[in-house]
């Protein structure tokens, strides 16, 4: 009787205590103690830092209304994913942000929501039981934002598409903000020397007047972003001190000494950001022959006297280069490779001095892969500006090699052979901190010595990178006049053709990434982090697996045998890692019990009745 009582009371103990456990925890839940722990690396499930200090800093409350439709599951996921998220805007803003949830029902809300500009679309889900039938609903899903004496609206959320719904609400909110409060961001866009535009329709294949370009894309999805023309005009007169920044994309034409002064009299004032994207490379558009010629056309007086160096050649990488299949007469697939397009990715394996592409700088932030067509290479010389921090952001693979004839063959090929020396190469730097003149006072500029704040330098060594290189080489003659509806005619077929691959694998990482340096330039980096959150979670990496390296006596099926040996070993480590976590739970849970029962055993063997 008394080991009964004894033991009835240490169960009365312990019920008592997982009660109270479970009370202090329901309690902690409702009263808003807890907080989520989000151990993804792109924040999925938290509201960025960035987003959160945009709320706080709001000059007036902003207020939401998220229009949406229930009844289907699928809807009925997506609008609690939603709200999850309006909620931690709301807990983030401090009374800054409210909403309300509407679910348009009556003909007065169906009104209201017709009014604002939202879509009125149809959802439609099919049966998961195999059975020919689906479910379709009629309804809103989108939001009205209303701060200050400024309305917009987000027309239509997809429900497919949860992730980057915190990127689009974001940029929304900073684009009612910044028409609100007058904020300009205004991008000053080096032109009139025969550059690659920034409107050249030369992302997808085809081409033509209706075919997006960078900069329209931008335009459309980033309203908060003006770009300007900046006419240099042999340096006839000074680049606007509005500007945020200044771009130079691949020109055509030569720099003159008072141009690049002019460049240098903006970089001088202090505060100021210059991206150039150019390389010693030169391809004509339309070129199906691909040939390349090696010119800077003077950009290299300008940039050696910030201490960055662009080599006059072309890079080509062996070991990260762009490959596309090819479908053959007998129904195999022919891989052509594209050396002179370099695929940096982030692999955090590999140190800081050897990491192919820094995703912590704000530009690429937790980009995982970029392409950087018909790069040079870049050589920082910290020693030119003491006053700076130097830091390569991007590099090719170890087995790059370079060309400096007068032309270079840059075409999509099979039979593509490396030459040495093998080596790694930087192609993407950036100088940040008070810079010294480049140029100098001369020609009647007046160029200061030292700049007078913080300056800031971007070199992408890469004329095409925001540009789709297949697409350019391959597109068609604009005929215009009465044919200009047509557009382009002609072309090659086999490079549009290799247009399309490219595009759907590389340009939506460079839009995201020029967008970031855009955000980057004008020093308002809030953004830069809700941007990440467009990209998909990155793929696992496994310690133990490491990357096939090639070197220049490889040829096509020994690069094919690597590949599959590669993938291969990737199958068995998710394999091991798989039944690892099937079994190993099971298994512990039942050794624990295993031991408990031997335990209990062993103290009723010692039980005494004395």
């Amino acid at each position: 009787m008394e080991r009964k009582t004894r033991a009835s009371t240490q169960s009365g103990v312990f019920l008592a205590i997982l009660a109270a456990i479970l009370v202090v925890a329901n309690v902690m839940s409702f009263v808003g103690l807890r907080k989520r722990a989000d151990m993804t690396k792109t924040e999925r499930f938290t509201l960025s830092q960035g987003s959160a200090r945009l709320i706080s800093n709001l000059k007036t409350p902003l207020h939401v209304d998220a229009y949406v439709t229930r009844g289907l599951p699928k809807l009925d996921s997506f609008v609690r994913d939603l709200t999850e998220l309006l909620k931690l805007y709301e807990r983030a803003g401090g009374g800054k942000f409210e909403y309300s949830l509407i679910e348009a029902k009556s003909e007065e809300d169906r009104a209201a929501a017709k009014d604002a500009g939202l879509n009125d679309a149809a959802f439609g889900e099919g049966s998961e039981t195999g059975e020919e039938q689906a479910q379709i609903t009629q309804g809103y899903m989108g939001l009205v934002f209303k701060y200050g004496s400024e309305k917009d609206k987000i027309p239509f959320l997809s429900p497919d598409r949860g992730d980057g719904l915190e990127f689009w609400i974001t940029n929304k909110i900073r684009e009612v903000r910044d028409k609100a409060d007058e904020i300009k961001h205004r991008i000053g866009v080096v032109s009139g020397k025969d550059e690659i535009k920034l409107s050249d329709t030369n992302l997808m294949p085809g081409g033509g007047r209706q075919s997006p370009s960078i900069r329209s894309i931008v335009e459309q999805a980033f309203p908060f972003y003006k770009f300007e023309d900046v006419e240099l005009k042999d340096g006839a007169s000074e680049i606007p001190a509005e500007l945020d920044g200044l771009i130079i994309t691949q020109p055509g034409k030569d720099f003159t000494d008072k141009e690049l002064r002019r460049i240098d009299e903006f970089v001088m004032r202090g505060g100021k950001s210059l991206v150039v994207y150019a390389s010693a490379v030169n391809l004509r558009a339309g070129d199906a022959s691909m040939k390349g010629t090696l010119s800077l056309h003077n950009l290299d007086k300008l940039l050696s006297g910030y201490g960055i160096e662009i080599k006059k050649d072309a890079v080509l990488d062996w070991a990260r280069s762009v490959r596309m299949p090819v479908m053959t007469q007998a129904g195999g697939a022919l891989w052509m490779r594209a050396p002179g397009i370099t695929e940096a990715t982030h692999d955090p394996r590999l140190d800081d001095d050897k990491q192919m592409l820094d995703d912590g700088f704000p530009g690429f932030f937790r980009v995982q892969q970029l392409a950087f067509p018909f790069p040079s290479t870049v050589v920082p010389h910290g020693d030119k500006q003491p006053g700076a921090t130097f830091k390569v952001v991007a590099r090719t693979s170890y087995a790059a090699w370079a060309e400096t004839t007068d032309s270079v063959d840059l075409r999509i090929a099979p039979n593509w052979k490396p030459k040495q020396p093998l080596e790694q190469r930087a192609v993407a730097v950036t100088v940040e901190g008070k810079l010294k003149a480049a140029i100098g006072a001369g020609e009647e500029v007046d160029v200061p010595a030292e700049s007078k704040d913080k300056s800031r330098i971007l070199v992408v060594a890469s004329g095409q990178f925001l540009a789709n290189p297949f697409a350019r080489a391959g597109q068609g003659m604009e005929l215009g006049g009465q044919f200009a509806g047509m557009g382009p005619v002609g072309g090659d077929e086999q490079l549009q053709m290799y247009a399309g691959p490219y595009a759907q694998k590389y340009l939506t990482a460079t839009i995201l990434a020029f967008k970031n340096t855009l955000d980057w330039m004008s020093g308002d980096s809030d953004l830069i982090a809700a941007s990440a959150k467009i990209l998909g979670e990155p793929a696992l990496t496994y310690a133990g697996v490491q990357r096939p390296k090639l070197d220049a006596t490889d040829t096509e099926e020994s690069i094919k045998k690597k590949d599959d040996e590669y993938r291969d070993a990737r199958k068995n480590s998710q394999r091991n890692v798989q039944w690892t976590l099937t079994l190993l739970c099971p298994l512990l849970f039942a050794g624990i019990g295993l031991i408990r029962w031997r335990l209990r055993e062993s103290a009723r063997g010692n039980v005494s009745l004395d």
